[in-house]
């Protein structure tokens, strides 16, 4: 079974929280597979926390509004010149129709907020 992600980059502003999704993104990656935190979490965190860490292999460029039904993840990435980079990790909401048996939206819920060594500590 997959575990589906997508990976989103944003900028860090003034008075935004980072366990809300932001109301802009700049570019947008999806995964396919491996996207729980303890893999892609972890390989994104030690990519960014040491640049010789290597590729992160498996993603695929996508549209600002592309939307999927499967996504169980959706990564942030904040990031401005001269600030740290932080992460946030939404496990997507869904739950089952008992009367259609289909998958429905819920609300996301923010299963993480902090820095790459922060995620690296929890997840790794």
């Amino acid at each position: 079974m997959s575990t589906r992600a997508q990976i989103r980059f944003a900028t860090r502003e003034s008075g935004q929280s980072f366990s809300e999704k932001p109301n802009a993104i700049h570019a947008q990656f999806y995964r396919h597979h491996d996207g729980y935190p303890e893999g892609l979490g972890v390989d994104i965190a030690k990519s960014l926390v040491n640049p010789d860490y290597g590729k992160i292999n498996n993603w695929e460029i996508e549209s600002l509004d592309a939307k999927h039904g499967d996504i169980e993840y959706i990564y942030y990435i904040w990031q401005a010149p001269g600030k740290e980079t932080f992460i946030s990790i939404f496990e997507v909401g869904f739950c089952w129709c008992d009367s259609c048996n289909r998958p429905i939206e819920a609300e996301d819920k923010c299963i993480f907020v902090g820095s790459p060594s922060n995620l690296i500590d929890k997840y790794n």
